[in-house]
């Protein structure tokens, strides 16, 4: 792991086990400005303080996941063409501790996955209330209205809704693995924030 991720993991790290810059310091046995530069992402630490910090935070950061890691976060984008909520959380879930940008952009993506399940299911539930339409219309009224266009438009647009969102998800998963493999930000609209 690089500077600038590095010192954003290292403070991020710090912060949920609730450790100050000087007790991590001391766990390390550097200088409280040590830790602020690392932090900040003014220094690469030594191999040697890089194994106190991970010991210290309970994070491998001596493991290079920078080879693996475009797969991974081309795999995490691209899982949103299927719509497959299972797929993402595997994928974040085993590599999170690996890389940063795997954590961050997983979180993204599972966000922007579980806003498009909420969508579907209230597709298919608007799908399915097109039997129970027709059945309150009667068949004296659906066979009234059979050859008319307005009821052959309604047939065809019944499905649209779920074209609609597949498509969106397939662009949304190209583009924003495209974003993600030229270091660029990914944005994934309409995700509503569930996992923070």
């Amino acid at each position: 792991m690089n500077q600038p991720d590095l010192g954003l993991k290292v403070t991020e790290l710090r912060q949920t086990k609730g450790f100050t810059q000087e007790h991590l310091a001391e766990q390390c046995e550097v200088s409280p400005r040590t830790i602020q530069r690392i932090e900040s992402g003014e220094v690469d630490p030594r191999a040697y303080t890089l194994q106190c910090l991970g010991k210290a935070l309970e994070f491998d950061f001596m493991q290079d996941s920078t080879s693996n890691e475009n797969l991974w976060l081309a795999a995490l984008h691209l899982s949103s063409i299927f719509c497959i909520l299972v797929v993402p959380i595997v994928i974040w879930s085993w590599q999170k501790n690996r890389s940063y940008k795997i954590e961050k952009q997983g979180r993204v993506v599972l966000n922007f996955q579980i806003t498009v399940t909420l969508m579907l299911f209230a597709a298919l539930f608007l799908l399915m209330l097109v039997p129970v339409v027709l059945a309150f219309i009667g068949d004296a009224g659906v066979n009234a209205m059979e050859g008319s266009p307005i009821f052959m438009l309604f047939v065809m647009c019944t499905p649209m809704p779920l074209i609609l969102i597949g498509l969106f998800c397939t662009y949304q998963g190209v583009i924003n693995a495209m974003r993600a493999l030229s270091d660029k930000p990914v944005h994934y609209p309409l995700a509503i924030p569930f996992v923070k």
